[in-house]
C-alpha cells in the first residue's frame, strides 16, 4: 500500500486533460523507409534496421521526395510548413478532447530538436488556433528525447503557482528531415532505423481550474531532473552545413544502465514509494536495448512496458513526442483509480527526467 509523503499536497495537483498526437499521413513499412532514407543501405544495416523494433513509420514527405531535398534550407523549409500543421492537428484535437477553447489557454510550452523556425512554431499557431493575444510562451529547443516529460514536468511547476490556469505542451518533430542520405556511420544508420515523424500536444488544467469537472487524465504529483556526469558526447546534433548529424552512442543503455534504477528509487523514496507501488509505466521508446535496460534495472514485471513497445513498433521513435503517444495510450486504456504512474525519459546532456503521476 503506498503512502505519499506529506510532501505532496494533492490540493494543489494539477492534472492531464487531454492528450493527442498526430501523424503526417505517409506511412511505410520499415523496409521500405529504410531503403529510401539512406543511400548506404547494405544487407547487414538492413538486418540490423529489420531487428529494431520498428515495424511502421510516417514520414513528413513522401519516400521518393527525400531524394529530391537539395539540401539543409529546403528540408528545413519542408519542416516548417509540415510541422505547423501537424501542430495545429495535435493541437486543435487536443483542446477538443479536453473541452477547453484556444483563448482559455494561458501558456504555451513547446518543443522540438528536428528543425528551427524564428517566429517559433507556437507563435505561427496562435492566429491560426485563436490563442490570446497575451498568450505566454516557452519554446524550448535541444531537449531532443526528453523533451516530452520534461515539458509535461514545466506544465506542473508553472500549474501550482497559478492553479487557476490551463497550460499546453506542443511537441513536433520531423526526424526525417534530419537523416544525412551519405553518411554511413553506425550513429545515422541507426538513427535512419529508428526514428519516426509526428506531433503531440498535452493540455492539463491547474487544480482549482480542475475542481468539479470531470478528471479523464492523471494527476502530476512531482517531477525530478537529472543531468549526468561528462555524457555530452552520448547524444546529440552536430549542426553545420548539411543541418543536423546525428550524435549517438552507444553507451546510451550504459548510462541508463548505471544511473536510471537508483535514480528512480530515490525519487519515489522521497514521495513514500517504491517500484512496487507503481502500477503504470509511461517510458519513452529509446530503442530495445534501453527498453530492456529500463526493465533491468527496475525490475518491472512482464508488459510493464507493453505501451512503450507498442509505440516503437507502430511509429518508430518520435523523439520528445514518443512519450507523450506512451501517455496518450495509457489515457485511453486507464489504470484503476488510485494507481500511481512514473514518466520517464532520457535525452541529450546525457538527462532524464521522471514525473510522478496518480490517476
Amino acid at each position: 500500500m503506498h503512502v505519499l509523503s506529506t510532501t505532496t499536497t494533492t490540493y494543489a495537483d494539477p492534472s492531464v486533460a487531454a492528450v493527442a498526437v498526430k501523424f503526417p499521413p505517409n506511412r511505410y513499412t520499415q523496409d521500405e523507409a529504410i531503403g529510401a532514407l539512406t543511400d548506404f543501405a547494405g544487407p547487414e544495416f538492413r538486418r540490423f534496421a529489420l531487428s529494431s523494433g520498428v515495424e511502421y513509420r510516417n514520414t513528413a514527405l513522401p519516400l521518393s521526395r527525400y531524394r529530391e531535398l537539395s539540401g539543409f534550407t529546403e528540408a528545413n523549409d519542408a519542416y516548417v510548413d509540415i510541422a505547423l500543421d501537424l501542430a495545429e492537428q495535435a493541437f486543435l484535437a487536443a483542446l477538443d478532447e479536453a473541452k477547453v477553447k484556444a483563448p482559455e489557454v494561458d501558456i504555451v510550452f513547446s518543443t522540438t530538436v528536428t528543425g528551427l523556425a524564428v517566429p517559433t512554431l507556437e507563435a505561427r499557431l496562435a492566429t491560426r488556433v485563436g490563442l490570446r493575444q497575451d498568450v505566454k510562451r516557452v519554446p524550448l529547443f535541444g531537449l531532443g528525447c526528453v523533451a516530452g516529460a520534461a515539458g509535461t514536468a514545466r506544465m506542473h511547476d508553472y500549474l501550482r503557482g497559478f492553479p487557476d490556469q490551463v497550460a499546453a505542451l506542443l511537441a513536433v518533430e520531423l526526424c526525417s528531415l534530419t537523416i544525412q542520405r551519405n553518411d554511413n556511420s553506425v550513429a545515422n544508420l541507426v538513427a535512419t532505423s529508428l526514428f519516426g515523424d509526428g506531433a503531440g500536444a498535452v493540455i492539463a488544467k491547474g487544480a482549482k481550474r480542475a475542481a468539479g469537472a470531470e478528471r479523464t487524465g492523471p494527476r502530476v504529483l512531482a517531477s525530478r531532473s537529472r543531468i549526468y556526469p561528462d555524457t555530452e558526447e552520448v547524444m546529440g546534433w552536430k549542426i553545420g552545413t548539411d543541418g543536423f548529424r546525428i550524435v549517438l552512442s552507444a553507451d546510451v543503455a550504459t548510462v541508463t544502465e548505471k544511473y536510471l534504477g537508483e535514480d528512480v528509487r530515490h525519487f519515489l523514496a522521497d514521495h513514500g514509494l517504491t517500484p512496487g507501488d507503481v502500477s503504470t509505466w509511461v517510458c519513452h521508446p529509446g530503442g530495445p536495448k534501453v527498453i530492456e535496460t529500463v526493465e533491468e534495472v527496475l525490475d518491472l514485471p512482464d508488459g510493464a512496458l507493453d505501451h512503450t513497445r507498442n509505440s516503437l513498433r507502430n511509429n518508430g521513435n518520435l523523439s520528445s513526442v514518443s512519450v507523450l503517444d506512451v501517455l496518450r495510450a495509457n489515457l485511453a486504456d486507464p489504470p484503476p483509480t488510485g494507481s500511481m504512474g512514473l514518466m520517464i525519459a532520457m535525452g541529450p546532456a546525457f538527462c532524464s527526467e521522471l514525473v510522478l503521476l496518480a490517476w
